[in-house]
């Protein structure tokens, strides 16, 4: 059996996987139904549901299908308890340069995200994160 720290590790892999190939039959296991994508780094907050995300998601082109250079990293995962977690990404979408802060919880027996809170960047070639 894997531990806790395992098992979010492999739903944040599943979750990075998604977001690299456009993925949403992934992001789905990454993400609880009831998850919010909250973002602040605009002129408006940016506060979505899962059924208002993923569309977002399958309308536009995968990195992966770009050939973009994959640029994600698990920053941190620490926990608030045995049912509760956060972790800390990067990830680079075209010339968006992410960090996510992932809440997850432990429900019904799995490892989900519930809660994307997150700032980009916006980067070019002399200005790159790597």
């Amino acid at each position: 059996m894997a531990s806790s720290f395992e098992a979010v590790q492999s739903v944040l892999n599943i979750y990075l996987d998604g977001l690299y190939h456009s993925d949403t039959d992934k992001l789905r296991r990454a993400l609880h139904p009831q998850a919010r994508y909250v973002c602040a780094t605009g002129d408006s907050l940016i506060n979505l549901s899962m059924d208002e995300y993923f569309p977002i998601v399958d309308a536009r082109p995968s990195p992966a299908s770009k050939n973009e250079l994959r640029q994600d990293q698990i920053i941190s995962i620490d926990f608030a308890g045995p049912k509760t977690a956060i972790a800390r990404l990067n990830c680079a979408i075209g010339e968006k340069y992410f960090t996510d802060l992932l809440t997850l919880i432990h429900v019904e027996g799995s490892w989900q995200i519930i809660a994307k809170v997150f700032h980009f960047d916006i980067t070019s070639p002399d200005n790159s994160h790597q």
